[in-house]
């Protein structure tokens, strides 16, 4: 029974040990944010040297790959409709 009386309900913890580890945990919390902008910035970077040593701009590329797209659906269209089996059907 006496050691019933000497129980508290619930366990014994010190503040300064969660304390020092919360701090640390802020501390590489800021180290790796710092870590993410620093990388961030430099891909950034780079990516904008890239673009601007291409030949034909990525907005122009597209630009081109669209038109060919169209081109070629509407040449596999026109085949579709117009091949030798669409006529022996129609027959």
């Amino acid at each position: 029974m006496a050691d019933s009386a000497n129980r508290s309900s619930g366990p014994q913890v010190r503040s300064a040990p969660l304390l020092t580890g919360g701090a640390l945990i802020a501390a590489g919390g800021v180290l790796a944010l710092a870590g993410f902008v620093i990388g961030g910035a430099h891909l950034i970077a780079a990516i904008r040297q890239w673009i601007r040593e291409m030949e034909v701009p990525p907005s122009e590329l597209a630009k081109l790959k669209l038109a060919q797209a169209k081109a070629a659906a509407a040449a596999g269209a026109d085949a579709w409709q117009h091949s030798p089996a669409a006529a022996d059907a129609r027959s």
